[in-house]
């Protein structure tokens, strides 16, 4: 299991269009993955398990993965929402 906190750099946060491509991304992998923010932990393969974390700019959320490219899918993510959501 590969973890990794990163901090939302957007305007908006992970609402709507940036979730949507979040959501694409997480699914391009085979391994489980989660986004924990506080003690609530979601599927990051659920858009409405991402949008119900309520994550704004500058909150540090967990990326959590478990499988054969755990490290690939959050290595992946987090530079997705390092980059505010540009890709």
């Amino acid at each position: 299991m590969i973890t990794r906190d990163v901090t939302v750099t957007n305007n908006v946060g992970l609402h709507a269009r940036p979730a949507t491509f979040f959501i694409q991304k997480a699914n391009s992998y085979k391994s489980s993955i989660w986004v924990e923010k506080e003690d609530r932990r979601v599927n990051a393969k659920s858009l409405l398990g991402v949008l119900s974390l309520g994550i704004v700019k500058g909150m540090t959320i967990t990326l959590i993965a478990d499988g054969n490219d755990s490290e690939e899918a959050v290595e992946g993510l987090a530079t997705l929402v390092e980059s505010g959501f540009t890709e």
